[in-house]
């Protein structure tokens, strides 16, 4: 019961991560608005304090690389544009694609360890892939903006 609730939770999370990337689609974009959400997600490391959600080497190893490897397809499709001499982020038909194609891998993943792993590890390492997706995810982003911000202030001088 505890594996299909959390798969719930997770699509309608999916879903509204995809519904606010298309909105924030509409205004400009800044350094804030592209490092603040890993840092506001690393407070949940805080679950490690606990004992329940602590991993082990190889299973924090095992999270950190899937969790690299996902990133790989949000890098791909995250690109930004020019509009008026401001920075957008850059519409993307394969994000949303993406986004739910990796949300049913984690899920169908999360189904099948449920068994083998115990659930406090199993949050531990799923929160642990999350994070080492979004955060090399976000310093590309970074990367990229800081590209274009450095362009655009050459022409505009």
């Amino acid at each position: 019961m505890y594996v299909i609730f959390s798969m719930i939770v997770a699509v309608c999370m999916g879903l509204i991560v995809i519904v606010v990337r298309m909105k924030a689609q509409k205004y400009p974009t800044n350094v804030k608005k592209i490092i603040l959400p890993p840092v506001f997600m690393s407070t949940g490391a805080l679950m490690y304090v606990v004992p329940y959600f602590r991993l082990t080497p190889m299973e924090i190893l095992e999270a950190v690389i899937v969790g690299m490897f996902f990133s790989l397809f949000l890098i791909y499709t995250s690109n930004f544009e020019v509009n008026a001499g401001k920075i957008y982020m850059k519409r993307s038909k394969l994000f949303p694609v993406i986004l739910i194609t990796l949300l049913v891998i984690r899920s169908v993943m999360k189904y099948f360890l449920s068994s083998t792993i115990h659930p406090g590890e199993l949050a531990g390492m799923f929160f642990l892939l999350a994070f080492s997706m979004i955060v090399p995810w976000r310093i590309a982003m970074y990367l990229k903006y800081k590209k274009i911000e450095q362009n655009l202030n050459k022409t505009v001088q």
